[in-house]
C-alpha cells in the first residue's frame, strides 16, 4: 500500500504547490510510482505549475459523482500521474469533498506515493484532504505568521488522525530576522525535512513560454537540489542528478570564468 501524504501549510503563499509538484517529480525520477492530486478544489493551481491546465475531466467531476476516478488521471511530466482540480466556481459550490477519502482509498494500491496539494486555511475542503491522508508534511517560511499557521495546521491534522511527519522550510534567504531551522523545528516539535533556499530559477519557471517545474527546467539550481534531497529522505535513495548537478554547476562556473577573460 502506498503512502498518502498531504502537503499543507495553513498559510497561503508558502510555495506549497511548487514543493508538491517538484517533490512528486523528484520521487518519480527515483523510479517511484507517484500520483499528484490537486486537493485545492477552490483555487486549483497545481495544473498550472505542471502545464496541464486543459484536462477535461477533473476531481470536481469525480467528487460530483459524474466521472470515475481513473478517468481523471493524466500522465504528467517525468512519469508522475496527476489528478487536476476543476476551475469552475459553480462546480466548486456543489462538490462533496467528504468523498475524497473513499476516492483515494481506491488508488493506494496502485502508487508508492500519493501527494495531496492541500489548500490554505482550515475550511471544510482542507479538513477533508487532511483526514484522507495517512501523513502530513508541513510547508512554512522562516517567519512568525507562517510558523503560527503551520502549528495550527499541525494540530488540526493530528486531530483528524493524520500523522504529521515533518516540516519543509521554504523561501530561506538567510537574512537577519529569519527564524532558524532549529528554532522552527523546536517550535513545531517536528523534524526538518529540508530548507529550500529562495531561488530566482523557481520564479523563472513560471515565466517561460512553456511552463515547466524547476526540477525539470533547471535541475542544477539550489532549490532543485534541496527538493531532490527531500525526496531522497523519503525513499532512502540518493538521487543521481544531485551529483550530476554539482558537476554541471562547476562546469558552468568554469566556463563563465574563461568567458570573462
Amino acid at each position: 500500500m502506498g503512502r498518502v501524504i498531504a502537503i499543507a501549510s495553513g498559510k497561503g503563499g508558502t510555495g506549497k504547490t511548487t514543493i508538491t509538484a517538484n517533490l512528486g517529480i523528484a520521487l518519480a525520477q527515483m523510479g517511484k510510482k507517484v500520483l499528484l492530486i490537486d486537493a485545492d478544489v477552490a483555487m486549483a493551481n497545481l495544473s498550472l505549475i505542471l502545464g496541464m491546465q486543459s484536462s477535461p475531466i477533473t476531481l470536481h467531476d469525480v467528487l460530483l459523482g459524474e466521472a470515475q476516478v481513473q478517468d481523471s488521471i493524466y500522465d504528467g511530466p517525468h512519469g508522475v500521474r496527476f489528478i487536476p482540480s476543476g476551475l469552475s466556481l459553480d462546480n466548486y459550490k456543489r462538490v462533496d469533498s467528504e468523498r475524497l477519502t473513499s476516492i483515494i482509498s481506491q488508488l493506494t494500491d496502485q502508487y508508492d506515493y500519493i501527494l495531496l496539494d492541500v489548500a490554505a486555511g482550515i475550511e471544510k475542503n482542507v479538513l477533508s484532504a487532511l483526514s484522507s491522508a495517512q501523513e502530513t508534511l508541513l510547508v512554512t517560511m522562516p517567519t512568525s505568521p507562517a510558523i503560527a499557521d503551520a502549528l495550527k495546521t499541525k494540530i488540526v491534522a493530528q486531530r483528524l488522525g493524520s500523522k504529521v511527519i515533518g516540516v519543509v522550510i521554504n523561501f530561506v534567504m538567510n537574512e537577519k530576522g529569519e527564524i532558524s531551522k532549529k528554532d522552527i523545528s523546536d517550535m513545531l516539535e517536528l523534524p526538518s525535512y529540508g530548507s529550500v533556499p529562495y531561488d530566482p530559477e523557481v520564479r523563472k519557471s513560471f515565466m517561460q513560454e512553456k511552463i515547466a517545474p524547476v526540477i525539470i527546467r533547471k535541475p542544477s539550481s539550489p532549490a532543485s537540489q534541496e527538493i531532490a534531497k527531500i525526496a531522497s529522505r523519503f525513499t532512502g535513495i540518493k538521487m543521481p542528478q544531485i551529483e550530476e548537478a554539482k558537476k554541471v554547476g562547476f562546469l558552468e562556473r568554469l566556463f563563465s570564468f574563461f568567458k570573462r577573460k
